[in-house]
């Protein structure tokens, strides 16, 4: 018997959650994404984060391929060349 194939769900799943958080944070964090209420901003928030990871992780694959020059990688040690007089 074959396991029944997954499929994507049309439509986000939502769960109710409830936390502790910074106040602070959060009124900083909705007035700057313009958010409508605090779920808003929380949603927004995690969107954010979850496109940052995915852009690094596609950056990260195309420097192993060799498409990209990694900016922070320490410089390779070059010989000095001697000053001409």
């Amino acid at each position: 018997m074959t396991p029944p194939k997954r499929t994507q769900v049309s439509e986000p799943a939502l769960a109710r959650k409830n936390m502790d958080m910074d106040v602070v944070k959060l009124a900083a964090a909705r007035q700057y994404l313009g958010a409508s209420s605090d779920t808003e901003t929380i949603d927004w928030a995690l969107d954010d984060v979850v496109f940052h990871a995915r852009v690094s992780g596609a950056l990260d694959r195309l420097v192993a391929l060799g498409g990209l020059n990694d900016i922070y990688a320490e410089p390779e040690k070059r010989p000095r060349r001697a000053r001409k007089s």
